[in-house]
């Protein structure tokens, strides 16, 4: 959508602040979207003369919009101090070695879906427009939203929609898609707002359909767990991790890793019964503030956890 905003990153004064930026340090973005971590993250390093920075986006629209913004003077990128990595930030540890990045300094996560994805109305993310089915993040990938509406079975659909969106009328939503595209396929997003039979006036629960169904087109929990236990792998002592959370069951995944180092949540406790968990938590779930979500009302569900990786001392 031409002149509309890529994105407007939530708490990211607050973000930058909590990744405790250094000297000669390497960052990750892993979530590149509209580029305002990035660029802050640049700033905040020129200040310092030294760095790196690799971004991360699986969606090659978001460095198509960065090359527009910076051709119009809007901002600029220092090649010599910033790679951007088009691919999936699951693939973290595998891109760091291609680089020859033994370990990282800190790394950002902003998960929340940019607003050009909500607001492009051919990307099939909102019910809000008429549009073709996709919800894929990466535009080359295969699977598309059509792909899970018409080809799960009724009760792997239940299972996505109560898994992903929490839906608790998940099996009768299911089966009245299942009804549905038994009479001709479900294509598109209308189509599928009818087949579900929630009214149109019950906005959070299609809200919760549609994001079931773009979780699991972007495996983005799979995903997740993937880049956690990366970054924990990578980051040196004394590095930082931030993670921007938007729904309860990415949030739940950072919170339980956070405090344990793993993606079981189970906490292991040495003889004397101390935490055994690599990280110490900075920020426990930091929300937006009201002058911010005035601003900018998506922010109001945005959760900011920050975590220090121990040195071996302590």
């Amino acid at each position: 959508m031409e002149g509309a905003i890529y994105h407007i990153p939530a708490m990211l004064h607050e973000t930058i602040e909590g990744l405790n930026i250094k000297p000669g340090g390497v960052y990750v973005d892993v979530t590149f979207g509209g580029g305002g971590h990035s660029r802050a993250i640049l700033e905040r390093m020129r200040e310092m003369e030294d760095g790196h920075l690799y971004s991360f986006d699986q969606d090659i629209e978001a460095l198509q919009n960065a090359k527009l913004q910076m051709e119009n003077g809007e901002w600029t990128m220092d090649n010599e101090r910033w790679t951007f990595v088009h691919s999936n930030f699951r693939y973290l540890r595998n891109w760091m070695d291609y680089y020859g990045v033994e370990a990282i300094d800190g790394l950002l996560a902003d998960l929340g879906v940019s607003f050009h994805h909500f607001d492009c109305p051919e990307r099939g993310f909102s019910f809000r427009f008429s549009a073709p089915l996709d919800m894929r993040m990466n535009q080359t990938a295969k699977r598309t939203a059509a792909d899970i509406v018409n080809g799960y079975s009724e009760e792997e659909l239940a299972r996505v929609l109560w898994l992903y969106g929490e839906l608790k009328n998940s099996r009768a939503v299911a089966k009245a898609i299942c009804a549905a595209r038994a009479k001709s396929p479900i294509l598109r997003t209308e189509e599928l707002v009818a087949a579900s039979r929630i009214p149109a006036e019950h906005t959070k629960e299609l809200a919760r359909l549609f994001q079931a169904l773009r979780i699991e087109v972007n495996d983005e929990l799979g995903a997740l767990r993937e880049m956690l236990v990366a970054a924990r792998d990578l980051l040196k002592p004394g590095g930082r991790i931030a993670v921007l959370t938007y729904h309860s069951l990415e949030d739940r995944l950072v919170k339980n890793f956070f405090r344990s180092g793993n993606l079981e949540g189970t906490i292991e406790k040495d003889f004397y019964g101390n935490n055994l968990s690599p990280f110490e938590v900075i920020e426990k779930g930091r929300e937006a503030s009201e002058e911010e979500v005035e601003r900018n009302p998506r922010a109001r569900s945005a959760k900011l956890r920050v975590a220090e990786k121990l040195k071996i001392e302590d």
